[in-house]
């Protein structure tokens, strides 16, 4: 996905990032609840008679990891996609913590375990701020995550009498700290989204005025470079046809040495406005090459349809001039027109060379007319 297609939508930018951060922290947690149940069996009293339980809590968090590593975001989706993918990937998330406060709970009452139950209960205390840290992008889920990784342990310390109540006490206030915290987290990771949203929208903005020409708001010549012949390729490969058309205002010199250079500038914006009327299709690219000459680049367009339309804004030129404030401006265009074919040779400079001598018959014949590059 192009910075481009991100920017468009600031919602599916924040979608799209908290995908990729969720499946980024997301893989070594599975990796740890395994292991963390691992150790809890195999330090308890009797592993080899904890065999049917410790096999089953072993499937139980492999199948989870498994569950995590497996479950890829997509690479282009939109935002229903995302959605159901977080939807469904934090369900995996809120299993592995439900899995494990119960795990917890159980090395806690079982009196085989007693012996892991340091390690139970430092690796809840390690999940549950992990989980404050790396997920606070949905501070609701991440809440109900670390309850789901503390309440049961809890509860069982609170139930038993023989527990430890400066143990109970102490999860509890870590409980506090922890909620606190991800209150914190979440702001942060939303201010961090807002800056590097900032970021790529400032850097969408200089690409595009890279690409725009200041005075017309076409598209410059540093695009025209960059799109032609990636159009050209197009065409060639898929078999479209690709009409270009190149315009020269005609004795554009004169209106800035009779008019100034002010009313030149007008007339620069009148004629990219004209353009605008007429080439009206989202496909054409509208471009000013430098000076007073401009092209249009017109795909999926046959000779015949771009001449009509090249010939439609020829005449409407010559006709209504432009209307500069309380002046009328008289102005008239050259026009040179081709369709990229199997003269060219695959060659998009060849194919430039044939429309621009087109042009310049154009103006060789006595200006304001049509000239095509069918030679």
């Amino acid at each position: 996905m192009s910075d481009a297609d991100l920017t468009q939508s600031p919602a599916h930018f924040s979608l799209w990032r908290e995908v990729q951060d969720t499946s980024t922290r997301t893989r070594l947690g599975g990796i740890y609840y395994l292991l963390a149940w691992l150790l809890c069996w195999q330090f308890s009293a009797e592993p080899a008679q904890q065999l049917v339980v410790g096999l089953g809590g072993s499937a139980f968090f492999g199948l989870l990891l498994a569950a995590r590593l497996l479950h890829l975001p997509p690479e282009a989706g939109n935002e229903l996609e995302l959605k159901l993918w977080l939807d469904r990937h934090w369900g995996v998330i809120l299993l592995s913590s439900l899995g494990w406060g119960l795990a917890h709970a159980w090395v806690l009452m079982a009196p085989s375990f007693q012996p892991s139950s340091l390690i139970a209960t430092l690796a809840t205390i390690a999940f549950s701020t992990a989980m404050t840290f790396n997920f606070a992008m949905r501070r609701r889920r991440a809440a109900l995550a670390i309850l789901l990784l503390y309440v049961p342990g809890l509860v069982t310390l609170g139930l038993d009498p023989e527990g430890s109540r400066a143990e109970l006490i102490t999860l509890v206030f870590y409980l506090s700290y922890l909620l606190l915290a991800l209150n914190r987290s979440h702001r942060e990771y939303g201010a961090m989204l807002e800056l590097e949203l900032q970021l790529l929208e400032q850097r969408q903005r200089l690409d595009t005025l890279s690409r725009t020409d200041g005075l017309t708001q076409l598209g410059n010549r540093y695009q025209f470079n960059n799109l032609f012949p990636a159009m050209c390729a197009s065409s060639q490969r898929h078999g479209s046809e690709l009409s270009l058309l190149l315009v020269d205002i005609d004795f554009f010199e004169r209106i800035n040495d009779e008019h100034g250079h002010s009313m030149g500038d007008a007339c620069l914006r009148a004629f990219g406005e004209r353009m605008r009327e007429v080439f009206r299709r989202d496909s054409d690219a509208l471009l000013r090459l430098g000076g007073e000459e401009f092209g249009v680049l017109m795909p999926d367009t046959g000779m015949e349809q771009a001449r009509q339309l090249a010939e439609q804004f020829r005449e409407d030129l010559a006709n209504r001039g432009f209307q500069l404030g309380d002046q009328h401006l008289p102005i008239t265009a050259s026009l040179g027109l081709g369709c990229f074919d199997e003269r060219d040779g695959g060659s998009a400079e060849a194919f430039f060379k044939r429309v621009d001598d087109a042009l310049y018959r154009a103006k060789a014949l006595g200006r304001d007319r049509l000239e095509l590059a069918v030679d």
